[in-house]
């Protein structure tokens, strides 16, 4: 029989945390976190990351794992959670995942990362045409390398365009090509029985909470937080600095913002976030429970 691996997720604010500790202090489990922002160092009160106190609780893996200086993708994600889940296996405890960052969550479930291998010559060579020519520049060779069509490419999204050039170019095949390749690539948690359950709450609940946790984490110091983090090179790291909380937080900093509005950004663009990732939870979560979090106790959580 394949061992379980329960994932919990759910939109941001949601409540998440406080009832994945109660779960695994129930069920003998550690906690595996797949948020994209918990792999920081220091980036604890804008990313709502659990207490000391709470930890203490519960293990928890995959929370402060770098700087913010540093690098995470979706690769070493995998390796690292892979590892950390073959511990609690063997330790005889249970495994919960808990998080919200789609793009992570997929690790769970299906493939994540192909085998192509783009070398730094022809990543700089890709990155010198964007500069030189322009986005229209690399859909316009991208078409030509894919006479059958782009698919579901977004073709504004210069990241996107960017790595779907550089496949094509490393690999000598069309994006349809790599993606019925992909799609046979094992799982890297095939052998597991994954059972998912998804929190969620009423609109105007989440929207209440959303606030109350921004107004907690300005009264906590995230201003001051975020001048930290910007001191060691929080900016070095664009996708990092995007973060919500921190992007605003910056843009106020600059003198871009005023501080009588920052609360009211970071709420406005946590609710953007949430409607994303309840978009992500429809089309691409697979066979899970939805649960209101405003009544789901923990004997319901994984039936």
């Amino acid at each position: 029989m394949n061992p379980l691996l329960h994932v919990l997720t759910g939109p941001t604010a949601v409540g998440k945390t406080a009832l994945a500790l109660d779960w695994a202090e129930a069920n003998n489990a550690e906690i595996v976190s797949c948020d994209s922002l918990l792999f920081y160092r220091g980036m604890d009160i804008g990313t709502a990351k659990p207490t000391a106190a709470e930890r203490a609780r519960v293990p928890h893996h995959l929370i402060d794992l770098c700087e913010v200086t540093e690098a995470m993708n979706v690769s070493h994600f995998t390796a690292l959670a892979r590892q950390a889940v073959a511990g609690i296996g063997a330790r005889g405890r249970a495994v919960l995942v808990v998080g919200g960052s789609g793009f992570y969550l997929r690790t769970f479930f299906a493939p994540v990362a192909d085998e192509v291998m783009v070398a730094p010559e022809l990543r700089a060579a890709v990155a010198a045409k964007l500069q030189a020519e322009g986005l229209p520049a690399l859909v316009a060779e991208l078409v030509t390398l894919n006479p059958q069509g782009l698919g579901a490419l977004d073709t504004a999204n210069p990241r996107r365009v960017v790595r779907a050039l550089e496949r094509s170019r490393a690999s000598g095949k069309t994006l349809a090509e790599l993606q019925d390749e992909f799609a046979r690539l094992p799982a890297p948690f095939a052998g597991w029985n994954v059972k998912c359950t998804l929190l969620d709450r009423a609109p105007a609940d989440l929207e209440a909470r959303i606030a109350r946790r921004v107004d907690a984490m300005l009264q906590g110091g995230l201003v001051a937080e975020v001048e930290r983090l910007r001191q060691t090179g929080l900016t070095n790291n664009p996708g990092v600095a995007r973060a919500i909380g921190y992007r605003e937080t910056l843009a106020m900093l600059a003198g871009e913002l005023p501080r009588a509005e920052l609360a009211a950004e970071i709420c406005k663009n946590t609710r953007a976030l949430v409607k994303k990732q309840r978009t992500w939870f429809r089309t691409q979560l697979p066979a899970h429970r939805v649960l209101n979090a405003e009544t789901a106790g923990v004997a319901e959580l994984f039936v």
